[in-house]
C-alpha cells in the first residue's frame, strides 16, 4: 500500500484529488466500479477504455457491465483465477488483478489504441491496490442488501402464500357451504309454507330450523368477509381497518386514526399482515377484554409504520412478553411481524386495559441495479 501511495504521490496533485474525490464518494456498487473504471482511463496516459469486474461473493464469476464472466474464462477471468496480470493476444491491453487479504476480489481490464504502455500498467495495478480496501466494502455491502432483499421478498411470498390459501378457503366456502345453506334456507321457508295449520309443533320445529339455517348463513359470510376482506385490495389499508371499525357493530366502539400517507408506500403484504394484526387484536378485545372501545393508530415514521391497538377492558399481568403471546393468543400476530423484521409489543394492566404495538418496517421503493455494472466511460 506504501508502494502504491508513494508512485501515485509522484503523479502529482491533481491525481491525488481524483482518487480522493472518488474513494470518499459514498458510492455503491455498480457506482463506485463505474467511477473508478473514469479515473482510471482519465489518470494513465495511453488508456481509452477500463472494464472493472467485481467477484461475486461465492467467488464463482466476475460481475460486470455485461453478462457475468466465469472464474477463469477470459483474461479477465483468467487474472480472477491465477490472482496474476494478463496482457490481452494482441498485446492492447492487459487485466489486472485487485486483491485483498491475499484473495482476488476484482479485476481492472485496461485497453489501449496501440500497445500497453508499461507506465499505465504500473499506475492501473497501483490504483487497484489502493482502492481494494473501497471495493471490498462495496462487496460487502452489496451481500447485505442482497440478503435483506432476498428476506423481504421470502416475507412477501409468505404473506401472498397465506393469502392465497385464505382466499381458496372464502371461495370454496361462499361456493359450497353458503350455497348449501341459502338451499336449505329456501326448502325450510316452503316446507313452513306447505305445514298444515293443525301441527303448531311442527310449524315451530321449522320455525327454529329456519332461524338456525339464518344465523349459520350469517355467520358464513362473515367468516368469507374475515378470510379475505375486499376492501383491503380496493381501496388499501386505511379504508379496510375503517371497515374493521364498522364490522365490530354497537358492542365495541373502535375509532381508527391515520398519520401520514400510507397506503401508496406500503407493499400489499405489508398491509395484509398489519390488516390482520389489527384484526385479531379487535376480535381479542371482543373476545376476552369485556371493554367498551378499542383505538387504533396507523403512524408512518420515516422509514418504518406502527399499528397500536389499545382497549379499555379488564386487562390482565404480563409477567413476560412470552407468557403473554402464548397464553393470550396473540403468538400468531407477532409472528406476523416477525415475518417482516418487525415486533409486537404486549402491555396491560388489570383494570386499565391492554395495548398491542406492532412496529414493522418499510421496504425500500427502490432497489440496486444488477452488481458489478461498469459501462464505460
Amino acid at each position: 500500500m506504501t508502494g502504491a501511495l508513494d508512485l501515485l504521490a509522484g503523479r502529482g496533485r491533481d491525481l491525488l484529488v481524483r482518487i480522493v474525490t472518488v474513494a470518499c464518494s459514498d458510492r455503491e456498487l455498480p457506482d463506485i466500479a463505474h467511477e473508478l473504471a473514469g479515473l482510471v482511463v482519465r489518470s494513465a496516459e495511453a488508456v481509452a477504455f477500463c472494464d472493472v469486474y467485481v467477484l461475486d461473493q461465492e467467488g464463482r464469476r466476475l460481475e460486470w457491465g455485461g453478462p457475468p464472466v466465469p472464474l477463469g474464462a477470459g483474461d479477465a477471468g483468467w487474472a480472477a483465477a491465477h490472482g496474476r496480470a494478463r496482457a490481452h493476444a494482441d498485446g492492447r491491453g492487459v487485466a489486472i488483478p485487485v486483491t485483498s487479504s491475499g484473495a482476488t476480489i476484482a479485476v481492472l481490464d485496461i485497453r489501449s489504441a496501440g500497445p500497453c504502455r508499461p507506465a499505465d500498467v504500473t499506475l492501473v495495478t497501483a490504483l487497484g491496490e489502493l482502492f481494494a480496501p473501497v471495493l471490498c466494502s462495496a462487496r460487502r455491502l452489496r451481500t447485505a442488501q442482497e440478503r435483506e432483499f432476498a428476506a423481504e421478498r421470502f416475507a412477501e411470498r409468505a404473506v401472498e402464500a397465506q393469502e392465497a390459501e385464505r382466499t381458496r378457503l372464502s371461495r370454496d366456502i361462499h361456493d359450497g357451504i353458503a350455497q348449501r345453506l341459502a338451499s336449505l334456507g329456501f326448502h325450510l321457508s316452503a316446507a313452513e309454507r306447505a305445514l298444515p295449520d293443525h301441527h303448531p309443533e311442527a310449524a315451530e320445529q321449522l320455525r327454529l330450523a329456519r332461524a338456525q339455517c339464518d344465523l349459520a348463513g350469517a355467520e358464513t359470510r362473515a367468516a368469507i368477509g374475515g378470510l379475505r376482506p375486499p376492501v383491503l385490495d380496493d381501496l388499501g389499508l386505511s379504508a379496510a381497518l375503517a371497515g374493521l371499525a364498522r364490522e365490530t357493530g354497537a358492542s365495541l366502539d373502535v375509532t381508527v386514526t391515520v398519520a401520514g400517507e400510507l397506503d401508496d408506500a406500503l407493499p400489499d403484504h405489508v398491509q395484509t399482515a398489519l390488516y390482520r394484526i389489527a384484526q385479531e387484536a379487535v376480535a381479542n378485545a371482543l373476545r376476552h377484554a369485556a371493554g367498551t372501545a378499542v383505538d387504533i393508530l396507523l403512524e408512518n415514521d420515516r422509514d418504518r409504520v406502527r399499528l397500536r391497538i389499545a382497549d379499555d377492558g379488564r386487562g390482565f399481568t404480563v409477567p413476560d412478553a412470552a407468557t403473554a403471546l402464548d397464553c393470550y393468543g396473540l403468538r400468531g400476530m407477532a409472528e406476523r411481524a416477525e415475518l417482516l423484521g418487525g415486533r409486537v409489543t404486549v402491555s396491560s394492566r388489570p383494570g386499565v386495559g391492554t395495548t398491542v404495538e406492532a412496529v414493522v418496517p418499510v421496504p425500500a421503493l427502490t432497489r440496486p441495479t444488477g452488481p458489478g455494472t461498469t459501462p464505460r466511460p
